[in-house]
């Protein structure tokens, strides 16, 4: 995946004028914070054998609530809020909505795909009701610190990016968490002969992406200095053709977040090279559907090999 990465890098620096840029390259990686921290959640519950529709519902109601909280400064709940702890409740709502998904799919065995489609349905018309389908902007400087500074020359939003990557790479990969994922996922029998808490396993599982679905409409809110209905529309399809192209198996058990990186950062330069040559937001979007049916093929095939090979 870092391979074709860089072969689309190369072949968009010699064929675009103006691509090989530090700027072009700082846009792709901030372009890519929002659906990266949404395909990290995504990627941790597809690897445990289960599907989350609802974070991009998720991360349009937080910033949507994110900056309702900011704009009133909580005043129609009593409260007087400030940046941190806007944060945190946007964080415990966000742990609210995957406590609710865990329980209707780990306790009353409802299919995963049908509990957070329907949560990402309800969560649109939540934001709508919340704000009255009022778009809202110009919040105060405070809380767009993290989008407007900058650390040892770059934004903190690609620090926040990579870090994310890193800590949670770590789990999935060196913590008995991450392994018992990839063990719920792999073989879902196996887990409770060995002992393992697996309902407890996808309790954390569902937590963790709604939770990081919510920090990254924080962030968007702060971004975009406001919010709207119809924020974040289609990132969801976004997250899953990357977490797919970066070879997460939909069958559950395999896959990296390294190559869910790569799959994340191809997408944005993909989409940043298409806004440098002026083209229509359309062609995105095939390439896109055609990036994720290929990634579906080759895990079909690679799936087909391993059976029929051993």
């Amino acid at each position: 995946m870092w391979a074709i990465l860089a072969l689309i890098i190369l072949v968009c620096s010699l064929t675009i004028e103006h691509f090989f840029q530090i700027g072009i390259f700082i846009n792709i990686l901030q372009h890519a914070t929002f659906v990266g921290l949404l395909a990290i959640g995504l990627s941790f519950c597809i690897i445990a054998g289960h599907m989350d529709l609802s974070i991009e519902s998720v991360m349009a109601f937080a910033a949507m609530l994110a900056a309702w909280l900011t704009a009133t400064r909580g005043s129609p709940l009593g409260l007087q809020v400030n940046t941190w702890l806007t944060l945190a409740i946007v964080l415990g709502f966000g742990a609210l909505v995957g406590l609710i998904n865990a329980i209707l799919v780990v306790r009353l065995r409802i299919n995963a795909f049908i509990v957070t489609l329907a949560m990402y349905i309800a969560l649109r018309g939540l934001g709508l009701i919340l704000t009255g389908g009022r778009s809202m902007y110009g919040l105060p400087a405070d809380f767009r610190f993290v989008a407007a500074n900058e650390a040892l020359g770059l934004p903190l939003l690609i620090w926040i990016l990579v870090g994310a990557y890193v800590i949670f790479g770590v789990i999935l990969r060196r913590t008995r968490f991450g392994r018992y994922v990839y063990l719920v996922g792999g073989n879902p029998v196996a887990p409770f002969r060995a002992g393992i808490d697996v309902p407890r396993v996808l309790f954390k599982v569902f937590i963790l992406s709604a939770v990081l679905a919510a920090f990254a409409g924080w962030l968007l809110a702060a971004r975009t200095n406001g919010a709207t209905p119809n924020l974040g529309v289609g990132m969801l399809f976004e997250a899953f053709a990357a977490v797919v192209i970066g070879g997460v198996s939909l069958r559950g058990g395999v896959g990296a977040l390294s190559g869910v990186f790569a799959g994340v950062l191809l997408l944005s330069t993909i989409d940043t090279a298409i806004n440098v040559m002026g083209l229509d937001a359309s062609y995105m979007q095939v390439v896109r559907g055609l990036l994720m049916l290929l990634a579906v093929l080759l895990d079909s095939a690679k799936t087909a090999a391993q059976r029929r090979y051993g």
